[in-house]
């Protein structure tokens, strides 16, 4: 969350709050490599008594699990590729989403005039966070999980409040 800038605004003007969102994945590929042997050392190891006793079919099969949860993560750390920029200057608030294939969508919003929806959930924490600006409501933080979705909402609600406070001269 530090001081990456991602806006095209004046160098001068300094940035409050900036950070990239990405979904959260729990196996890396070095991860991913060592389970996949393992369900495959697995499955032929299990399979090897069928080949044995003439049901050689069963290895085909017992192969097509192995490939579905290839493809299954395949497309998991394809979809992780999607990321959020959120950066909040004194004079503007930009959130842009980046989904897995590449395609770029951009917002920019006053800070003075933009709202920070919560939807809470007794239970389960933070729910549904929305940036709001007249008529544009844009959800931000969809992938995060409730908790941080909530510390997340409030470092920006706290940027926000910064930022509408003006330029500061020391």
């Amino acid at each position: 969350m530090g001081g990456r800038r991602m806006s095209d605004a004046d160098p001068a003007e300094p940035v409050l709050f900036a950070t990239r969102l990405r979904p959260h994945r729990s196996l890396n590929q070095r991860q991913f490599r060592v389970l996949l042997l393992g369900i495959a050392g697995v499955s032929f190891v299990s399979t090897l008594p069928f080949v044995i006793m003439g049901a050689w079919p069963v290895a085909g099969f017992m192969g097509l699990d192995v490939l579905a949860v290839y493809v299954a993560f395949k497309a998991s750390f394809r979809s992780a590729r999607a990321y959020e920029d959120v950066e909040v200057t004194v004079l503007q608030l930009t959130l842009a989403k980046v989904d897995a294939a590449g395609a770029r969508a951009e917002w920019r919003f006053n800070p003075s005039w933009v709202r920070l929806e919560r939807q809470e959930h007794v239970e389960f924490g933070t729910q549904r966070l929305d940036l709001v600006a007249r008529a544009n409501r844009v959800e931000v933080a969809g992938f995060l999980g409730a908790d941080a979705k909530g510390r997340f909402a409030d470092d920006l609600g706290r940027a926000l409040a910064e930022a509408r406070r003006g330029y500061r001269y020391d």
